[in-house]
């Protein structure tokens, strides 16, 4: 018996890093952790370990790019931002991640 509404292994750490480089911009993976932490309520914590394969998945698929920059401390950090082929549901889809039968209710997922 399959769930329809399972999600899986990996898509939500993908959709929430597409969903916050949609909504923030262009970010390095410290920064993409950090949102990510603080708009879940810290209810995600991201694991780097996690973070960084995810972010390299997605731009060997095309969906973002990187380059090199400096941060706002004055480290060489590597930034990512979206492509023009990123997918066109990332808003639909992420927001249907976290929910019940159309309830909203916590994700109890560590990366």
């Amino acid at each position: 018996m399959t769930n329809e509404k399972a999600v899986w292994q990996g898509t939500l750490a993908l959709m929430v890093v597409l969903k916050t480089l949609q909504t923030i911009g262009p970010l390095h993976g410290y920064g993409i952790a950090r949102r990510i932490e603080q708009t879940s309520g810290d209810l995600l914590a991201v694991n780097y370990g996690t973070l960084y394969p995810a972010l390299l998945k997605l731009e060997q698929e095309g969906y973002i790019s990187s380059e090199w920059g400096v941060s706002d401390n004055n480290r060489k950090a590597k930034y990512y931002k979206l492509t023009a082929r990123r997918p066109k549901a990332i808003g639909a889809r992420s927001a249907r991640l976290g929910t019940d039968n159309g309830n909203p209710r916590p994700i109890p997922i560590s990366w």
